[in-house]
């Protein structure tokens, strides 16, 4: 086909439109998901009232169908750590697909994963290498085979009420059985108390243990590990020939207001580090297992086994490309440091409400990763609302919570888990004082209701005929 005629002929390309696409087919999206994805997730949605049609965001926002702005206090899970659509991000991906590089071609070593690498490992100093996949999940399988390899053991310890992925090894060492059950045979894998020090050492005593996985601030119910835990666990295992493993997939890069959750602690230095989520700029999903030169050789220890662990799309050209650009925003717009200043003012903030509100227990947690608490009042009238929820479902107060910061304030959050009076706030890491404001000032006006048995209770009283049915 000459030059000219090939001219004539429509381009692929424009065969193919997503805007046209989505303009034609968007409105039928709760429909498609009930249809061709988890039946549940549409059933849910529409059974609290978040059944919503967002069609734009940026930064810390985003726009409904009516145009009315939505604050996001759930950053995706933990993936939209420097907010949606940041430019710096957004750029480094059109550069990188308009380069046209020979990606992915397996044998080849591009720059881009090197370079990467060497980013992470400069806030990483104790560690030396990098496997990249594609997931936090990923990471702790990853983190989980090298440690078994490099030690020669089975067995991997994991603490009550951590939660490290879904798939069938991270599901190992999870501690919900929620989660779990259905899926045995699993690993032979432990469960230990956080915290508990002397739990650990009659595991280690038994020989067989790999290693220690943990997170250092756990997402479910936002519980920090006690302070000198983590050093002496690591010193535990190190005099037993086991490893530490730190799950810094949600608590890394800035979200605790260190660059590390473990960094909060002075001479803690895990010999593999499981980060993702933030690393993606929210949009190619990534994952990376960081480790010591030791363990990576041994894995990889000859020319035979230089695929003994691999990942069909690790280290993609996308991926990397988003990875050095959220490192250099991080680092060009102080992210961590932001974290810390407006984390410790919302925490404090809402910490000041406890003595206000009785049905407000406790507020913990570090930077923007943080556990709001909901307790048994003390009040004959409360008490016996809070009494009639809990006989059909722990965890439904919090969920009345949630819900009203959504429909009536615009703000969106998350209960931090199954049967967990805690609503656990992960904003992407640019919120703002303004931001805070908007969330407290919503936040009281929903404890107010609640305290003065307003409409919140009906929505209860909804809830419970709900737990009640689907018992």
């Amino acid at each position: 086909m000459t030059t000219a005629e090939s001219a004539s002929e429509p381009s692929q390309a424009g065969k193919f439109d997503l805007a046209a696409l989505l303009a034609e087919r968007g409105a039928e999206r709760y429909e498609l998901h009930d249809r061709y994805l988890n039946p549940q997730l549409p059933r849910m949605l529409h059974t609290i009232g978040f059944d919503k049609v967002y069609e734009r965001a940026e930064g810390a926002h985003f726009w409904d169908a009516e145009g009315n702005d939505h604050l996001d206090m759930l950053a995706g899970f933990g993936v939209m750590g420097l907010g949606r659509h940041h430019p710096v991000v957004r750029k480094a991906l059109h550069d990188v697909l308009d380069l046209s590089l020979a990606d992915l071609t397996r044998f080849d070593c591009q720059p881009l994963p090197g370079l990467l690498a060497e980013r992470l490992l400069v806030h990483s100093p104790h560690l030396d290498r990098v496997f990249f996949g594609n997931s936090g999940t990923e990471a702790v399988e990853g983190a989980l085979k090298f440690a078994r390899y490099a030690t020669g053991r089975p067995r991997v310890l994991y603490c009550d009420h951590a939660f490290h992925g879904l798939t069938t090894g991270a599901l190992s060492v999870n501690g919900e059985s929620g989660f779990r059950d259905g899926f045995a045979p699993l690993l032979p894998d432990t469960a230990v108390p956080l915290g508990d020090l002397d739990a650990l050492e009659r595991e280690l005593r038994k020989g067989d243990v790999a290693a220690l996985i943990v997170e250092p601030i756990q997402g479910k119910g936002v519980h920090e590990a006690p302070p000198g835990y983590l050093r002496a666990a690591q010193d535990l295992l190190h005099r037993h020939k086991a490893l530490l493993i730190a799950d810094e997939v949600q608590t890394g890069l800035g979200r605790t207001g260190d660059f590390y959750a473990y960094q909060h602690e002075e001479g803690v230095e895990p010999d593999l580090v499981c980060v993702a989520k933030a690393l993606s700029g929210g949009y190619v999903p990534v994952g990376a297992t960081l480790g010591k030169d030791w363990i990576f050789r041994k894995v990889f220890s000859s020319m035979d086994r230089v695929l003994v662990h691999s990942a069909s799309f690790g280290a993609n050209a996308q991926a990397m490309a988003a990875g050095l650009a959220v490192l250099s925003v991080m680092e060009d717009e102080q992210i961590v440091a932001h974290v810390r200043g407006v984390g410790d003012l919302l925490r404090t903030r809402l910490a000041a409400l406890t003595d206000r509100y009785e049905l407000l227990a406790d507020v913990r947690g570090r930077g923007l990763m943080i556990g709001i608490e909901f307790g048994r009042p003390r009040s004959l009238k409360l008490r016996s609302r809070w009494a009639m929820l809990q006989a059909a479902r722990k965890g439904l107060f919090a969920q009345m919570v949630v819900v009203p910061l959504l429909q009536r304030h615009r703000i969106l959050t998350q209960v931090s888990g199954d049967h967990l009076e805690v609503i656990k706030l992960i904003p992407p890491l640019i919120v703002d004082e303004g931001d805070v404001d908007r969330f407290v000032g919503a936040f009281t006006a929903v404890m107010d209701d609640a305290h003065e048995g307003g409409l919140i209770w009906d929505f209860g009283r909804t809830l419970v005929k709900q737990a009640v049915a689907n018992r």
